[in-house]
């Protein structure tokens, strides 16, 4: 239900108004000044604001500049009886999302108001999503093995080395990669991903070669792979150890040769790829069990970034936390929850089996649980249940 706040001196408008728009479905709030209005406006969150321009101690273009300040996300629609044409127009410079003149059209200010809210809502969805596709978020630590990983990128990402990167599940392998590519000077061409885990061993070349129409049964249709959609730019190789040994040898020689053939075809394709691979197993051991070609390690682990578990950099465990409840709190539109230090401190204790991606899940499920503010309590209730 949106919520509404009508701000007007006259007692009898603010009564109508009220009465109409609890009628049509609004929650609405009333206050009899700009003073009382802007005390409202910044306690509590509202889908539009209906002000009146003429009124004591805070007159409405006041109001809306003041508004403007505490959330410029919230439409003002400005009402008057005593307006002109340069009032309507300097309200709407000063950031006023309509203007009406009283007595109002009910229709027209339903529709208006209508409009207004829907604009908010698409605001706030916008700003999530820019959120998520914005460029590459910022690694956080300032443990050891932090500040040698963003050391390690700022002198490798320029070139074409080829970068090997290893650690556990959840520990930010991909980041290290979206880093790697960003700094890099590809960073304008696509970053393509492959998690190789999650492909089939029998549709993994036609994944990253691409195929021929039919060049199998179910190949209506001749299909791109991600070696030539990654062409001048950066191909990650998630989890490469999982990959089937009859994929390496095809990988194998596009790296020797920079070329790569489609499933079903004969046509030599030359790519211009830089290959960045991850995984959470020990190569090397995989190389001994002779499930892992000792030639392609060599060609991909030309420069190696460990990323280290979080129980290996729990001093980085307070500044991810602050950062994940910035996020999460403002992905949810609410304000930031502060956390108390005995619940940081019992977090930095926790062993974090499944590194950030844990902690991440970990603070949202906070966030939506606690109460004003997280707690020592609701740390020990809602992360350490069986405690």
């Amino acid at each position: 239900m949106p919520n509404i706040l009508i701000i007007d001196d006259e007692r009898s408008i603010r009564k109508t108004l009220t009465e109409i728009l609890t009628y049509e479905g609004y929650k609405v709030d009333e206050a009899g000044d700009g003073e009382d209005g802007l005390k409202k406006f910044r306690d509590k969150g509202y889908d539009a604001v209906l002000c009146d321009i003429k009124m004591p101690k805070v007159d409405g273009l006041e109001f809306l500049e003041k508004a403007a300040e505490i959330n410029p996300d919230v439409p003002v629609i400005m009402i008057s009886g005593h307006g002109t044409i340069e009032t309507a127009v300097e309200a709407v410079k000063k950031g006023a999302y309509d203007y009406i003149a009283k007595p109002p059209d009910l229709n027209r200010l339903l529709i208006t108001l209508r409009n207004a809210i829907e604009r908010t809502s698409l605001v706030a969805d916008v700003k999530v999503l820019r959120r998520k596709a914005m460029r590459t978020e910022e690694m956080i630590g300032e443990s050891q093995g932090i500040v040698k990983i963003k050391e390690t990128i700022d002198k490798v990402a320029p070139t074409d080395a080829r970068v090997l990167i290893t650690g556990e599940n959840g520990s930010g392998k991909e980041l290290v990669a979206r880093w790697l590519h960003e700094k890099s000077m590809r960073a304008k061409a696509p970053l393509v991903e492959v998690n190789c885990a999650a492909i089939p061993g029998e549709l993994i070349e036609s994944e990253l070669f691409g195929h021929e129409k039919g060049s199998f049964t179910s190949a209506v249709k001749q299909r791109i792979g991600k070696f030539e959609q990654a062409h001048g730019g950066t191909l990650f190789l998630d989890e490469i150890g999982d990959m089937s040994l009859n994929a390496q040898a095809k990988v194998l020689r596009a790296l020797q040769e920079g070329k790569i053939t489609r499933v079903g075809g004969d046509k030599d394709i030359s790519v211009d790829v830089r290959v960045i691979c991850a995984t959470n197993k020990d190569l090397l051991k995989e190389v001994e069990d002779k499930q892992f070609r000792l030639d392609l390690y060599h060609r991909l682990s030309v420069i190696i970034i460990h990323v280290p578990s979080l129980n290996d950099r729990k001093e980085d465990i307070p500044l991810l936390t602050d950062k994940f409840l910035d996020n999460i709190c403002k992905d949810y539109g609410i304000p930031k929850k502060p956390i108390e230090p005995l619940a940081l401190k019992e977090l930095q204790e926790h062993n974090w089996t499944g590194n950030i991606r844990e902690l991440r899940n970990v603070v949202e499920r906070l966030v939506i649980l606690s109460g004003k503010s997280i707690t020592h309590g609701d740390v020990k209730s809602h992360v350490l249940p069986s405690a």
